[in-house]
């Protein structure tokens, strides 16, 4: 059975209407629901193919995503629709975490958001079956698509790892993917074993990728934390230059 992951209750409305990781994550915006069945649908652009999954009807409201692919590798999320409550606001980023992590709709199910969680789930495998059945259509057009942009990722790209900063929580220090001077990842060398730190982390991560810059607001309930992420994040960003 899959564990759920614990998500503390944030006073962050309105902060996290983008989640991009670039690995991003796009914002939310509100439409009309469509019914769970309609097809997914695809573009091809310059940062990847976009699919949109299917429109997940919920007790909550409809949820659907929309996946950035670079190849097979899954490289952004946005959401499309979500219901319009606190703990689903709360609960989208960290879903997004989780998928450019594994890579896949096999995660895990946030603790208070079940049924966001699981319709998520559903809309996302819906587009990367989406994805995967339009590159078997094409595998060589895909493999060449997919080689020229991970070599002209890796040549542009530069990670730089900020500075250790000591708190009262325990130490806090950021790692920072840029390609060209734009932030395209951001990843937690060290931070606080605290409950909070963890919901606030992709959090500051997704609001960095929007910003791109360290000038961004701190997560209520894990101050301490968020400064000391902000000023890892500004050290790295200073060393770049």
């Amino acid at each position: 059975m899959k564990r759920a992951i614990p998500v503390v209750a944030l006073s962050i409305a309105g902060l996290i209407p983008v989640w991009r990781y670039e690995p991003s994550i796009g914002g939310t915006t509100s439409s009309t629901a469509e019914p769970a069945t309609t097809p997914s649908a695809s573009t091809t652009a310059a940062s990847g193919t976009v699919v949109k999954g299917t429109t997940i009807t919920t007790d909550k409201g409809p949820v659907q995503v929309q996946v950035t692919f670079s190849g097979d590798r899954i490289t952004a999320v946005k959401m499309l629709q979500q219901p319009d409550h606190p703990q689903t606001t709360a609960a989208v980023p960290v879903l997004i975490s989780e998928t450019l992590k594994a890579q896949s709709a096999d995660i895990d199910t946030v603790s208070g958001a079940t049924i966001t969680s699981d319709a998520y789930k559903k809309s996302l495998q819906a587009a990367i079956d989406k994805n995967t059945k339009s590159a078997s259509a094409s595998p060589s057009a895909s493999a060449s698509a997919s080689a020229s942009a991970s070599a002209s990722a890796s040549a542009a790209s530069k990670v730089v790892a900020g500075s250790t900063v000591s708190t009262d929580k325990g130490p806090v220090q950021v790692q920072v993917t840029f390609s060209g001077d734009r932030i395209s990842a951001v990843k937690m060398l060290q931070q606080p074993n605290h409950p909070q730190t963890t919901a606030a982390v992709p959090v500051l991560i997704a609001e960095t990728l929007k910003a791109q810059s360290a000038d961004i607001d701190t997560v209520s309930g894990a101050t301490i934390t968020s400064d000391g992420y902000k000023e890892s994040l500004q050290a790295a960003i200073d060393a770049k230059v």
